[in-house]
């Protein structure tokens, strides 16, 4: 099966949009083959302020009414808890939210971007997707995240060549409660970076340090603009680490 033939099977879905790459490509091919397709997007603490700005644009540039769900995921106990399930509960949470919603607005079938380069085997998520009857269009089709990309990219999308990027939750160790000041530590942390020019990283917690994640070629920079970083991130941390083996 391709999309436009998944689409002509299911021509009224709701989408749970991120604004990344494989939702956003979604919602175009939805659009491009004549589906009533509607973009639904869960804002909550771990999703950072570019997320949500890029899927406003995306939507708007698609020509698609987003809808905007806010929720307070710091209020479900066994997502805060932060154990090796915690995206199933978090995926659980969000998607019945977002469910009962497409529901009241008339969309019976809930798909997301899930891929097929996606490992199931090791995706809790993945499995409260299914328990909720989520289908992924992108994974029943066979297309992979380099497919995705070079699609989003023949299909003059922004998002083509946007870096993964895992929520602010998977910054703090697990088993280690998350909190509403733990997310705003990283969210300004990844934000700075983000302003300076650095692409694909990541700002891990590990108790009051930071541990800078980034690629090779962008490790130099980061050492000539050390004081710099000190200067901003010292308010927040007592520590601050580069890991020396790169994204």
């Amino acid at each position: 099966m391709d999309l436009e033939n998944y689409f002509k099977q299911n021509p009224v879905v709701a989408l749970g949009f991120s604004g990344g790459v494989d939702s956003s490509y979604l919602l175009y091919a939805g659009r491009r083959y004549g589906a009533d397709i509607k973009p639904y997007f869960i804002k909550t603490a771990f999703q950072p302020q570019f997320e949500y700005e890029d899927a406003l644009k995306m939507a708007s540039e698609l020509g698609a009414d987003l809808t905007v769900i806010e929720h307070d995921v710091l209020q479900e106990p066994q997502v805060t808890k932060n154990s090796n399930q915690r995206c199933y509960f978090c995926k659980t949470a969000l998607f019945s939210i977002l469910r009962e919603q497409a529901f009241q607005d008339g969309y019976k079938i809930l798909i997301d971007g899930t891929n097929a380069s996606d490992d199931a085997d090791d995706r809790p998520g993945m499995r409260a997707l299914g328990e909720l009857s989520v289908h992924s269009p992108l994974r029943i089709c066979g297309l992979t995240k380099e497919n995705v990309r070079r699609l989003s990219k023949e299909a003059g999308l922004f998002t083509w060549d946007k870096p993964a990027y895992a929520c602010l939750a998977t910054r703090v160790p697990a088993d280690e409660s998350i909190t509403a000041e733990k997310l705003q530590m990283i969210e300004q942390s990844e934000t700075w970076l983000f302003d300076h020019g650095f692409s694909d990283f990541r700002v891990r917690l590990m108790g009051m340090a930071a541990r800078l994640e980034l690629k090779a070629e962008q490790m130099p920079r980061a050492l000539e603009m050390r004081q710099a970083m000190l200067s901003d991130w010292g308010t927040r941390f007592e520590h601050v680490m580069l890991d020396l083996k790169p994204r």
